[in-house]
C-alpha cells in the first residue's frame, strides 16, 4: 500500500468512504471496551491469591519475635526490605517499606519539601516564588498530576531511547534556578518503554544543580520484563554518592504490579540524610506501616529469586497482549505509514504516535464507538501534547480477544481521523 500522505485526493476520498462505512458498522456493534489504564488483569491478580491466607492466625511475628500486630517500626519489616534491597539497588538501612502506594510516598515527599524544605534547602519550597520540575515526555500522567496539583511549574524534556535528553536537561538546569525536581521512570519507562543508560544516569546525578534539587527515580517496573534480556540494574544512589551529590535521588518502588495492586507494599530508598528527613515527617502521620501485610509479602515472595520467578508467571500472561498490539498495528497502520509505536521490552504500556493533529480526533471517534482510550495529551504536562499525536496504549487489563477488538476499532478510528485531516 501507499502511505496515506502520498495518496492522490481521489483515492483518499475513496478510502474515506470505505473507512466511514467500516466505522459506522463499528459504532452499530455497541461495544464497551476499555484500554485506558495500566491495570493488572484478573489472571495476574490470581497469581497472588495465596497472600490472602497469609500470614496465618498465629503466625504474626517477625524474625526477631516482634509482634507485628502492634504499633511501631517506621522503617518497615527488615525481611521484606532485604528482598527489595537487591531489586531496587538500595542498602537495607537506607530502604523503607511503607504503605500500599508508591504514588502516595512521592506525593508526601513533595508536600514535605513544600512545607518544610529538604536537606540542603534554604527554606520550604513554598516560600519560593516559583518551583519547577523537569518532566521527561511522553511521561507518567500521575507524576504530572502531583506537581500540577501542588502548583509546581512543569517543563517538558524530550525522551530518547536511553532516557531524557541530557543536553536539554543540562541547558535547563543552567538557565533556570527555580528547578527543584525531576520525574524519572528509569526502566521500561511509562509510556515509551525507554530504558535509561548508565551514561544518562551518571549525567543526571552529576550535573550542576541547586543543593535541594531531587530526582524522583520511580523504579515502578524494575522486574516487569517481557523477555529474558534483562537490562543491567543501575545503582543510582552509588552513582550519586560518587558524583558528590549523595542526597540527589529518591528511589521509589512497589509491589502494586507484582502482587495485589490495591494491597501491595511501597518502598522509599535514598541517602541516610534523606531517609532521616522523611521519617522525621512521616512519624507525625503514622506510628508505623501495615507490617502484617509486609510479613505476608515476605513469606509469599521469599527472596529476590522468588520475585523474579513470580514475575515470569506474569510475563506468560502479559507478553501475548503486547505481541497483539504489535501485530494489529503492523497490519492495520503499518501499510499506510499511519503511525509509529514502541515495542517495549517490559513495563505496562505502548506509546503510539499518529499523524500530527489527529490524536484527539481519533480518540473521540473511538470513544463514540465504545472504545475507551487514555485521553490525548495525558503523557504531557498540563495534558498538552504540542503535536496532538501521542496515544498511550494500556494492553494488560482486557482479555486478549477484547484487547484485539479494541485495537482493531482504534485503528479504524485513527485511519479515518488521518484521512479526514489530509482531505481538510
Amino acid at each position: 500500500m501507499t502511505a496515506l500522505a502520498e495518496l492522490p485526493t481521489a483515492e483518499l476520498r475513496q478510502l474515506r468512504s470505505r473507512l466511514s462505512a467500516e466505522y459506522d458498522a463499528l459504532v452499530a456493534r455497541g461495544l464497551s471496551l476499555d484500554i485506558t489504564r495500566g491495570k493488572p488483569s484478573p489472571d495476574q491478580l490470581d497469581l497472588s491469591n495465596a497472600l490472602l491466607a497469609l500470614p496465618g492466625e498465629e503466625d504474626y511475628r517477625d524474625a526477631t519475635g516482634a509482634d507485628l500486630r502492634n504499633y511501631g517500626n517506621p522503617h518497615g519489616l527488615p525481611e521484606l526490605r532485604g528482598i527489595f534491597s537487591d531489586i531496587l539497588n538500595v542498602p537495607v538501612p537506607q530502604l523503607l517499606a511503607l504503605g500500599n502506594s508508591s504514588l502516595t510516598i512521592m506525593h508526601d515527599v513533595v508536600v514535605h519539601a513544600m512545607l518544610h524544605g529538604l536537606p540542603g534547602s534554604e527554606g520550604p519550597w513554598s516560600r519560593e516564588e516559583t518551583v519547577t520540575f523537569l518532566c521527561p515526555t511522553p511521561g507518567y500522567d500521575r507524576h504530572f498530576a502531583i506537581t500540577e496539583h501542588l502548583g509546581i511549574r512543569m517543563v517538558s524534556v524530550p525522551m530518547t531511547d536511553a532516557g531524557p535528553d541530557i543536553a536539554e536537561v543540562e541547558r535547563l538546569l543552567a538557565d533556570d534556578p527555580t528547578i527543584r525536581g525531576m520525574w524519572c521512570v528509569p526502566v521500561h519507562s511509562n509510556p515509551t518503554g525507554a530504558i535509561y543508560s548508565e551514561e544518562v544516569a551518571r549525567a543526571l546525578v552529576s550535573l550542576p544543580a541547586p543543593a535541594d534539587f531531587r530526582i524522583f527515580w520511580d523504579n515502578a517496573y524494575a522486574v516487569h520484563h517481557l523477555s529474558d534480556e534483562v537490562p543491567p540494574a543501575i545503582d543510582v544512589l552509588s552513582l550519586a554518592a560518587e558524583a558528590g551529590n549523595p542526597d540527589r535521588v529518591f528511589v521509589f518502588g512497589s509491589t502494586s504490579k507484582v502482587t495485589l495492586a490495591g494491597a501491595g507494599v511501597a518502598f522509599l530508598g535514598s541517602s541516610a540524610a534523606n531517609v532521616s528527613w522523611y521519617l522525621s515527617h512521616a512519624v507525625v502521620q503514622s506510628i508505623g506501616p501495615d507490617k502484617i501485610n509486609q510479613l505476608r509479602h515476605a513469606r509469599f515472595l521469599r527472596d529476590a529469586a522468588g520475585v523474579h520467578e513470580h514475575m515470569a508467571r506474569h510475563r506468560e500472561i502479559v507478553a501475548p497482549r503486547f505481541q497483539a498490539v504489535a501485530e494489529v498495528f503492523a497490519r492495520r497502520l503499518g501499510p499506510y505509514e499511519a503511525g509509529t509505536w514502541t515495542t517495549p521490552s517490559g513495563g505496562y504500556f505502548v506509546s503510539l504516535d499518529v499523524h500530527d493533529g489527529c490524536a484527539q480526533r481519533a480518540i473521540a471517534l473511538a470513544a463514540n464507538a465504545g472504545i475507551a482510550v487514555t485521553p490525548a495529551g495525558s503523557a504531557f504536562p498540563y495534558r498538552k501534547d504540542p503535536r496532538d499525536a501521542n496515544i498511550r496504549i494500556a494492553p494488560t487489563m482486557p482479555p486478549l480477544p477484547e484487547l484485539v477488538e479494541a485495537l482493531e476499532g482504534l485503528c479504524t478510528a485513527i485511519l479515518l481521523a488521518e484521512v479526514e485531516r489530509l482531505l481538510g
